[in-house]
């Protein structure tokens, strides 16, 4: 049942917390193809930061309501939806007119930007946008997995290649991507040398599956350990999340994928075209996924019972709170803001 009134998040149009308003309006019924989703809880990534900051890629649109990771109930349903019905658990995409195949330009409208997000008791959601989610995840679990799980998915998998067993995956970093890649890198039998500049999470990536775990920190020319864990070899990917492309070529092995999801840091260094040729790896950009990866990776998801890394859950009347909490407070795992 649709609610009488909710309460959604805006981001203002001079960006940052302080632009960020709490107001209640009337809900509108969902049209043709359009399903009401009661938002249970949704869960920040860097992406939001840059929403929040101005700094985002694609277009943001004024006054949206932010965030594109969430999950919840259907309540209601318009004319000729199909795929879902009231009482489905369900999480959102990040790209709702990605359904398979590559990101084209009129794929590219993404929840909380573009389009109004899950920063809302209510979302009002073309039926494309929902996947049903694995039936042993809490609500707060399902809401971390659009952004950053299928990313990592995406990275592993998404070249066509994919990770096979007996390989070696290097990941950079403790986000949510890394620790994803992680996870299913993991369950697809590989073995994991994860960077972390932080020793005290070096137990905690190894309790993850992890096999080795270099610190960038005492070892600032890190692709050198790499190498030697490797025996000189090099891993077949790296997923990088950290933006350090140099180091990242030269850790792959010839011939191996170094999928670049970004830059924590926000900097980027120059690159001597010399190093691709020496590599003989191929770079590909990695932007989230389409729904038909998301639908793949929560198949092996459920299969194998796989838990996401939950580090805080915040209220909905908290939403300041948790954004200035995932921004320094370098979490080991998602954060979450619960609604309702």
């Amino acid at each position: 049942m649709i609610p009488s009134t909710v309460r959604s998040y805006h981001l203002g149009a001079g960006g940052g917390l302080d632009g960020l308003s709490l107001r209640t309006h009337e809900p509108r019924t969902p049209g043709p193809g359009e399903v009401a989703v009661a938002v249970r809880a949704v869960s920040l990534s860097f992406r939001e930061l840059l929403v929040l900051r101005g700094t985002y890629v694609l277009p943001v649109k004024p006054d949206v309501v932010p965030v594109s990771d969430g999950a919840g109930e259907v309540v209601a349903v318009g004319p000729d939806v199909h795929r879902v019905r009231p009482g489905d658990r369900v999480a959102s995409t990040v790209f709702p007119h990605w359904l398979d195949g590559p990101l084209e330009p009129d794929r590219l409208p993404q929840l909380g930007g573009t389009l109004d997000g899950m920063l809302t008791e209510l979302a009002i959601l073309p039926e494309d946008a929902l996947v049903h989610v694995p039936g042993h995840l809490s609500y707060a679990e399902a809401a971390t997995l659009p952004c950053a799980a299928v990313t990592a998915w995406n990275a592993l998998t998404g070249d066509g290649r994919g990770v096979r067993s007996g390989q070696t995956v290097l990941t950079t970093g403790s986000g949510g991507v890394s620790l994803f890649t992680l996870q299913f890198a993991t369950l697809l039998g590989a073995r994991v040398i994860a960077t972390t500049g932080s020793p005290a999470k070096k137990a905690r990536l190894r309790e993850l599956g992890a096999d080795e775990v270099v610190d960038h920190r005492e070892v600032p020319d890190w692709h050198r350990a790499v190498r030697e864990l490797t025996g000189g070899r090099g891993v077949d990917r790296v997923v990088d999340t950290a933006g350090t492309l140099d180091q990242s070529l030269r850790s792959v092995a010839v011939d191996g994928h170094v999928a670049l999801v970004g830059s924590v840091s926000g900097d980027w260094s120059p690159i001597d075209a010399r190093l691709l040729f020496r590599a003989a790896a191929t770079v590909r950009a990695v932007a989230v996924g389409s729904r038909a990866q998301f639908t793949a990776m929560n198949d092996t998801i459920a299969a194998h019972r796989l838990r996401p890394v939950v580090d805080r859950v915040f209220p909905f009347e908290e939403a300041a709170e948790a954004y200035r909490y995932y921004e320094s407070a370098s979490p080991l795992g998602k954060v979450v803001i619960g609604v309702g």
